[in-house]
């Protein structure tokens, strides 16, 4: 029978359905070196947060065929050793989406009706009312940040307490938030309109601090919010100082920038509720989890496959050799158009041309690689080759492949075209005879541009000095310039510039450029 190794408590129910097929072994409380030392005699490992599953612990694993996490998460995994070894990592992403959505509204509940200053008023021996009068979710607007499972469920259950509900997600489009009656609206007016805050997005680049000192001056006075999602996406310090001049009405915080908080700000100002990361601690989500990653791992231990996959999935040795150069392109082609592309996005068109067109069941595989490498950056659970498409479609995002042998004179070619609420763009890309890949053509300029690293894409008036300006303040700042390119319909006219460069640049940088005479737009990405 295949063995397996449960390092961090699981619930029952998991473990018996475990039980049925393979030799369970629990032990938990490991170090790295106990863990190293006894793995190699496991084909599975099964953990929650507690086990730090290091690139050392997976080689050591000779045998691991699957890695299991009991939860949404995946931080304390080495992905990139798990996957280059040959493990399918899975994690159980649905089972806690209701606990982290009843704690929310526990915690929203509890913040309007002051009910942790009142009960701890009543423990004291006082009997005092007015210091503790709330405000009624009647009729109040519920601005939602992140509208993935948690953040719609959160919405489906506020309105029927008649609040209105607003909501900013870039990848949810106008109709589709129609359809599960949120307004849909940028993040500045929501910020501005929003009674109650509540935050449901990953701790990436772009949601860090996302509430910060001059959002929170943008919000209605009293405004109250709430974090059960991910520390780091409020900053800390503006939050207490908000609370403690009243600006904000107070504030519920579930999560922390480090935890345990030892010295968060926020731990002892009047009006912010705080609780230790309780948002998935029900008995019914560790229950779920369990169930969902032992039946996980008994599937793939026998032959079957994952439900939810987490890393990049096993491909046959023969159509995996012929696709990689190829998947590799379209992953960084949609992280790259994610990131200079505005609006939210309705539909995603991929062309494949030349040799590729024959390679229908390796082209579906590539559109998954184009939607992993626009969907990742900026959404909560993991996307990968697996689930991209499911990912997606329930985003409203239409997806459609086209098949051609025509690829206006190279030897392969992929074309993204991707179009949103307020713009279009599309983008090519080639993989050259000797393996490396290009960027050819932004929407619609020539150019061949290595797809790696840092870089700074700008449209503006093709007169001298434009580009002078900005390579200037560049320079002026310490940034090195790596390459130029530069493309043009009709001379004197709109432009296109691509500025590869060392160091990654700020948006006060990037404010600067942008504000320059005859700059239309200027974005920086990394990829």
């Amino acid at each position: 029978m295949y063995k397996v190794l449960v390092s961090d408590e699981l619930a029952a129910e998991g473990i018996a359905i475990l039980r049925k097929s393979v030799d369970v072994d629990i032990r938990t409380g490991l170090d790295e070196e106990e863990l190293i030392r006894i793995i190699p005699e496991y084909d599975a490992l099964l953990v929650r947060s507690g086990t730090d599953v290091t690139s050392s612990v997976i080689e050591a694993g000779k045998k691991l065929r699957f890695i299991g996490r009991a939860g949404a998460g995946v931080d304390n995994i080495n992905m990139d050793a798990a996957t280059k070894q040959g493990i399918i990592v899975a994690n159980a992403p649905e089972g806690n989406t209701l606990a982290a959505t009843e704690h929310t509204l526990a915690m929203m509940l509890s913040l309007c009706r002051n009910i942790p200053w009142a009960d701890s008023s009543m423990r004291r021996g006082e009997w005092k009312r007015s210091p503790f009068m709330g405000i009624e979710l009647n009729e109040k607007t519920l601005g939602i940040v992140g509208l993935g499972r948690i953040g719609r469920e959160v919405a489906k259950r506020a309105s029927s307490f008649n609040m209105r509900i607003i909501g900013y997600d870039p990848f949810i489009t106008t109709e589709k938030a129609a359809e599960m009656g949120i307004e849909s609206m940028t993040l500045d007016e929501l910020f501005r309109q929003a009674d109650v805050i509540t935050v449901h997005t990953p701790l990436i680049k772009e949601t860090r601090h996302i509430i910060n000192a001059t959002t929170i001056a943008t919000m209605k006075d009293g405004v109250r919010i709430i974090n059960c999602a991910r520390g780091g996406i409020i900053d800390e310090k503006a939050l207490a100082d908000a609370a403690i001049s009243g600006k904000v009405g107070g504030a519920a915080i579930d999560v922390f920038e480090e935890e345990p908080p030892k010295n968060s700000p926020l731990l002892n100002v009047p009006g912010i509720i705080t609780t230790p990361h309780l948002g998935a601690s029900t008995v019914e989500a560790q229950k779920n989890v369990a169930i969902s990653v032992a039946n996980q791992c008994i599937s793939v231990l026998h032959g079957g496959e994952a439900s939810a996959v987490v890393n990049a999935p096993i491909i046959s040795p023969d159509l995996k050799d012929r696709i990689s150069p190829y998947a590799d392109l379209a992953d960084k082609m949609g992280h790259l158009l994610v990131q200079i592309i505005e609006g939210k996005i309705r539909q995603v068109s991929v062309t494949y041309s030349g040799e590729l067109a024959s390679m229908d069941r390796g082209c579906k595989i590539l559109t998954r690689m184009v939607l992993k490498g626009l969907l990742d950056p900026i959404l909560m659970s993991p996307v990968n080759m697996i689930n991209a498409e499911v990912v997606a479609r329930d985003r409203g995002i239409g997806i459609s492949e086209t098949l051609t042998e025509d690829a206006s004179g190279y030897k392969n070619l992929i074309t993204i075209s991707v179009t949103t609420e307020s713009s279009e763009l599309s983008i090519s890309g080639s993989v050259l005879y000797k393996g490396g890949s290009r960027i050819v053509s932004i929407g619609g300029y020539t150019m061949d541009m290595v797809p790696k690293g840092y870089v700074i894409i700008s449209r503006h008036l093709d007169r001298p000095g434009v580009i002078g300006r900005a390579s200037t303040i560049l320079g002026n700042n310490n940034i090195n310039i790596a390459g130029m390119q530069v493309g043009r319909f009709i001379p004197g006219e709109e432009a296109i510039m691509v500025l590869n460069i060392d160091n990654e640049v700020s948006e006060e940088i990037m404010k600067e450029i942008r504000a320059q005479p005859g700059i239309f737009s200027a974005t920086f990405a990394h990829i």
